[in-house]
């Protein structure tokens, strides 16, 4: 349980990366964004059907063989967990969602000059949106990570030799996250700190999330309750891929690079399964 609470810190704390990149004033390559997010996908998409969802099959029923009542069963976990992740998506106003982020905001530059008074006016104003978007966005995404958090630390304690993978398509997954809140805090405030500090923290909703509900389900992770819950946790884990990796990537114009990212990501599972 130690290990998969580490991996789950560490998917999480990807998330200064981001921050990192933001207060520093660096951007980043769309390419290199690109890749990282399809492949990515192609990682979490791969082995929530190909080794989560067959997993919990056979958790619910019973067995090696899966059964037409355990496919079933897993078949309505594996959409009840799409369910759950696309209402909390739902919930975040779209000018703040973590997926709405392809980075395209550029920092300040630091130059000082003499300005008209609307001008400053309008300089104001605008610091103090950036700064409102920035704090709601944190908040937004330290909500959406709850469950990704509790996702990857089940997939970590029941299937340890897909862990490693699964962390590290959360962590790519959560670098452009951290870039969401760092870039315009520090837009805002002009301070590097406060930027770095407050998009870290969104991460940290991750292992707090797998905390939480383990607390809460710890009953629940053994037997047909177990099934259930790797096949929605395959349903959460493909919701993100498709609605918010997939999309981010194309947002940067390397269709290309994502759908062989994508591809790459799968086969990288698919070597693991087979090594391992």
């Amino acid at each position: 349980m130690l290990v998969a609470f580490l991996l789950t810190l560490l998917a999480g704390g990807a998330t200064s990366i981001g921050a990192a990149l933001g207060v520093l004033g660096r951007g980043t390559n769309p390419k290199l964004l690109a890749g990282g997010l399809g492949l990515s996908a192609g990682v979490m998409l791969y082995v929530s059907f190909m080794e989560l969802m067959p997993q919990g099959a056979r958790v619910l029923s019973g067995g090696d063989v899966v059964t037409a009542s355990g496919g079933a069963y897993a078949a309505l976990a594996f959409f009840v967990g799409i369910a759950l992740i696309a209402v909390l998506d739902r919930l975040v106003p779209e000018a703040v969602s973590p997926h709405e982020f392809s980075g395209r905001m550029s920092g300040s530059h630091g130059h000082s000059e003499l300005r008209a008074p609307d001008e400053q006016a309008a300089d104001r104003a605008l610091r103090a949106r950036l700064l409102r978007t920035g704090t709601v966005t944190a908040i937004a995404l330290a909500l959406h990570n709850v469950p990704e958090g509790f996702a990857t630390f089940v997939a970590a304690l029941q299937a340890p030799e897909v862990a490693i993978p699964v962390v590290a398509a959360i962590a790519l997954h959560n670098i452009p996250e951290g870039l969401a809140v760092a870039v315009p805090v520090r837009r805002a405030t002009g301070s590097r700190t406060k930027a770095f500090w407050l998009a870290s923290m969104t991460g940290m909703a991750e292992p707090v999330g797998a905390v939480i509900g383990y607390l809460l389900l710890a009953p629940l992770l053994t037997g047909e309750a177990m099934g259930a819950i790797l096949a929605a946790v395959a349903g959460v884990m493909v919701f993100v891929s498709l609605d918010e990796l997939l999309p981010a990537a194309e947002e940067t114009g390397e269709h290309h690079t994502v759908i062989y990212s994508l591809i790459a990501g799968m086969a990288v599972m698919a070597l693991t399964l087979i090594v391992v």
